[in-house]
């Protein structure tokens, strides 16, 4: 192999270490200017979009143990990678795809399984992880308030009982 094409397998591979996620898109009707757009709504999610060739992609994904990529590997083709919130990179993906229709998510992988276009989406349809960590502070909360309520119930009760007696003997 060239020292060229070995300089970029280990910058793709470099790439495809930044997170557990990896998207792959099909850019071939977007400007330049749709790219800066792009790249700037996903930097929001400290995601990266970088255009690939194909050959490289797939030596890369092959050191870094991927599944083959064969059939996503037609055409131009470009790698979304890097933070730690696959859902919100797909939601920024999908909404960009729906308000230009400029850009095609082919597939992709998280945790090196392989998801399909459809499967993306639904991906992009979970909450932020912002709201499912506040449904699951709320989730575990919701035990101790109870416990909370029930120990204030008998004190308030007797209390209740005494005043009630009280006002009886006025």
């Amino acid at each position: 192999m060239r020292p060229e094409k070995k300089y970029l397998v280990a910058e793709v591979a470099r790439h495809l270490d930044k997170s557990n996620y990896l998207y792959l898109a099909d850019f071939d009707r977007m400007s330049v200017a749709d790219t800066a757009d792009l790249r700037d709504k996903l930097s929001e999610q400290q995601a990266e979009f970088h255009v690939v060739k194909n050959s490289v992609l797939q030596e890369a994904a092959k050191q870094r143990e991927f599944p083959e990529l064969d059939e996503w590997l037609v055409g131009p083709t470009a790698i979304v990678v890097g933070g730690d919130n696959a859902p919100g990179v797909a939601k920024t993906l999908i909404a960009y795809f729906k308000e230009h229709e400029k850009i095609v998510v082919k597939g992709g992988f998280l945790d090196k399984k392989a998801l399909q276009p459809e499967d993306i989406k639904m991906l992009a349809r979970l909450p932020s992880i912002e709201i499912l960590k506040a449904q699951l502070l709320a989730l575990l909360n919701a035990p101790a308030q109870g416990l909370l309520r029930v120990f204030q119930a008998a004190p308030k009760g007797i209390l209740y009982a005494l005043m009630a007696r009280a006002e009886k003997e006025k």
